[in-house]
């Protein structure tokens, strides 16, 4: 066995998994299956009100349950999707695509099949979860430099300094305090939004103009 698939066995193994499917043959041995892997099982059936808040990965039933009450359930949770269809229509294809499903198993089940959607949509769930956060740290990444830029605006209106002084002097403060650029930068911004509030302007050269400053 190779190190990637025994890592990828592993994985599976660790899942929480919640089986929302009609307590028939297909149920059961799909539980079962699930089970002989070493995966921690609990099945479902009607669909819960709510997902538990420790499970990873969810196993959902297309057809049997109206389709928004399903979205509906599914959707905010995190947990890797598997949806188990009978047939393909445009309505099963629909339901599938609704649910944001990351694998997709038919019946009648097969053991293969199972163990590659499974593996597939824990992979996919990761990778979505790795992009978003990535994207989430462009995003801070973005609004921290625009916090910066008025930061240093504010100490060219302020100071009189050219733009290159005033981020030295912002990374000069984050430097000697040992903490972020972003935060020495937001708290230039809340001193400024204060003076404004009693009604007091910046002038050149660090010069304040009074409320009644003509």
């Amino acid at each position: 066995m190779t190190a990637t698939l025994k890592r990828i066995l592993n994985d599976l193994r660790q899942a929480k998994i919640l089986v929302i499917h009609p307590k028939d043959e297909d149920g059961a041995a799909l539980v079962d299956h699930l089970r002989r892997l070493g995966c921690e099982v609990r099945a479902a059936w009607p669909p819960p009100a709510s997902i538990p808040g420790d499970i990873d990965t969810v196993f959902v039933q297309v057809g049997e349950a109206p389709t928004d009450a399903m979205v509906s359930l599914i959707e905010g949770v995190n947990a890797a999707v598997v949806a188990i269809v009978t047939y393909e229509s445009p309505t099963s294809i629909k339901a599938i695509i609704d649910l944001n499903a990351h694998g997709v198993i038919t019946k009648p089940l097969r053991q293969l099949g199972v163990l590659t959607q499974f593996a597939l949509a824990r992979y996919r769930y990761g990778y979505e979860g790795r992009l978003a956060n990535k994207v989430r740290k462009l995003e801070d990444t973005l609004k921290g430099r625009r916090t910066i830029e008025k930061a240093v605006k504010v100490l060219v209106e302020m100071n009189g300094v050219d733009e290159e002084t005033a981020y030295k002097l912002i990374r000069d403060q984050a430097t000697s305090k040992r903490i972020a650029l972003v935060s020495v930068a937001d708290g230039i911004l809340a001193a400024q939004e204060a003076m404004r509030a009693f009604g007091f302007g910046i002038s050149a050269q660090g010069n304040q103009k009074q409320p009644n400053d003509r």
